[in-house]
């Protein structure tokens, strides 16, 4: 009997260089798996049944000191191993948080210099991802910020960050890349504050752009659960505003450090509700897992890792139609509703008549008050088809 849930390369799932290739190390521990060059992690999720495609950092690919001949080298092996494995490349990003030049920030620092390095460095990275075929590319900020507010003005740094973006989007249309421009939040770590803490910053930073139709999110779960937010309103938000170009999954304890925990392992409600608001809206990008394997994993068990993540959004998916076509939960949604497009009509577009019909109603709000909200049942019922509970 076929598996119904064997993910297949049209789900879009894909992986980072350095999600099934991280070696295990850790602040406070070496490595517990080898290194493994980025062909050997291409022929590893080769391994994996149903993944789309690989993800890199350009340093993830080629290390920032590799002679011209050593990246030629690197490049050409990678290629092979796409082909070998018929994986392909849909997204790619820059390094400009683990290099010491970028101790201050990247588009933010202080020293014009680094500011100029990061964005040729960038420039770089697109030639690359584009090299390859990427049609998405992300910005993580993971150095555009500070621990003491008297080291820059966060004004001007965010006028940086700003300017650094419209160049690179002038780039990528001069050099007709065609790239969707995805920007990632974070609250903290590595720095003690980040700039854009969350995805609801973006969504307003992006609006002041030259070129705000090209740039949108990239939401990572274990960034909005660090600050104990709720990430599906943060996706949702996100949907509502036509920008969820990418997405990054994975899981996370609330207030702990960054642990990029494998998909739906921590928070199994929140991945549902999560896999139920893509689906439900229809959500057609990469499904990316920006996840780690344990640190006690070896090479089976990181396979095991990246079939566990697809698995487990699959799982939930067909859980999340379980529960639409579900009697109970249907005759509770139901109940609730309390539809009327005539009233709806009155506040949904704005007319004097409109304002002077809504402004002479009178409204019960005791009989408001006292209709029935049975959550507490619907929420059980959930956790019941969670559990495999008819």
């Amino acid at each position: 009997m076929a598996d119904p849930y064997a993910p297949s390369p049209k789900d879009k799932f894909t992986f980072g260089l350095w999600t099934v290739g991280h070696t295990g190390k850790d602040p406070f521990g070496e490595p517990t798996r080898p290194r493994l060059t980025p062909a050997e992690i291409v022929d590893l999720l080769g391994e994996v049944e149903g993944v789309h495609g690989v993800n890199f950092h350009d340093n993830d690919l080629v290390p920032i000191d590799a002679s011209s001949q050593q990246a030629d080298q690197i490049k050409s092996e990678f290629a092979r191993a796409l082909r070998r494995t018929r994986l392909r490349v849909a997204m790619a990003t820059t390094n400009l948080f683990g290099d010491p030049a970028f101790r201050d920030g990247a588009f933010t620092s202080n020293d014009a210099e680094v500011r100029a390095y990061a964005v040729h460095k960038t420039m770089r990275a697109m030639d690359l991802g584009a090299e390859f075929g990427a049609q998405v590319y992300v910005f993580w900020g993971g150095r555009e910020g500070a621990e003491t507010d008297a080291s820059k003005d966060p004004v001007e740094a965010e006028d940086r960050f700003r300017r650094a973006i419209d160049f690179l989007c002038e780039y990528s249309i001069e050099r007709g890349y065609g790239y969707r421009f995805a920007l990632e939040a974070k609250p903290n770590e590595p720095r003690g504050h980040l700039y854009f803490p969350t995805t609801g910053h973006y969504l307003a930073f992006i609006q002041t752009l030259a070129h705000k139709d090209m740039v949108g999110v990239n939401p990572e779960v274990a960034h909005e659960h660090m600050a104990g937010l709720n990430f599906v309103h943060a996706v949702a938000a996100a949907i509502s505003a036509d920008k969820l170009f990418h997405i990054d999954l994975n899981d996370q304890e609330f207030g702990r450090f960054d642990q990029d925990y494998r998909f739906g392992s921590v928070n199994l409600k929140h991945a549902f509700f999560l896999v139920k608001l893509l689906e439900d809206h229809k959500y057609a990008g990469y499904r990316h897992f920006d996840a780690h394997a344990y640190r006690t994993a070896d090479r089976a068990d990181v396979i095991e890792f990246a079939r566990g993540c697809m698995r487990t959004y699959l799982i939930l998916r067909e859980k999340a139609r379980r529960w639409s076509a579900d009697d109970q939960v249907r005759r509770i949604l139901k109940q609730v509703a309390r539809p009327s497009k005539d009233l709806d009509s009155l506040w949904g577009t704005y007319s004097r008549a409109h304002a002077e019909t809504l402004l002479g109603m009178t409204f019960d709000r005791v009989a408001m008050a006292s209709r029935t909200l049975p959550y507490e049942r619907l929420d059980q019922r959930t956790m019941e088809i969670l559990l495999g509970v008819d």
